[in-house]
């Protein structure tokens, strides 16, 4: 498997290099007059991530097709998004994401360029 996902046209749409994972956990916490505080784990997936995701200098049609995918899903539907494993192995796994923000530039002649963020979703 490599990383990346399958789109409308069954393509699999490979991301450059240098993908950005941004993690935040979500916690409850109760802060006390004293400054002491205590925090409590919100569910149990209660890490969000995050992923921006570029390909640059792509063809005009790669990057229609890109953005169609994420227009078609319109944020509610979720899709198979393929990473690196991130505990150093050389495997890779499949999380389901949905695509909430994404961009198209122009950079001259018939190239393109586009990048997206892609949320983690905990659904089967």
């Amino acid at each position: 498997m490599a990383i990346g996902f399958i789109d409308l046209t069954s393509t699999r749409r490979i991301p450059d290099k240098g993908m950005n994972v941004n993690s935040e956990p979500k916690t409850y916490t109760v802060a006390f007059g004293d400054g002491y505080e205590q925090r409590l784990q919100n569910g149990i997936n209660n890490i969000g991530q995050t992923y921006v995701v570029e390909f640059n200098k792509r063809t005009k049609a790669e990057i229609d097709d890109i953005t169609a995918f994420f227009e078609n899903k319109k944020a509610v539907t979720a899709f198979d998004f393929t990473i690196p494993d991130t505990n150093g192995g050389s495997n890779e796994t499949t999380i389901k994401v949905i695509c909430e923000k994404w961009q198209q530039t122009y950079l001259y002649d018939d190239f393109y360029s586009a990048s997206a963020t892609f949320r983690r979703v905990y659904e089967s």
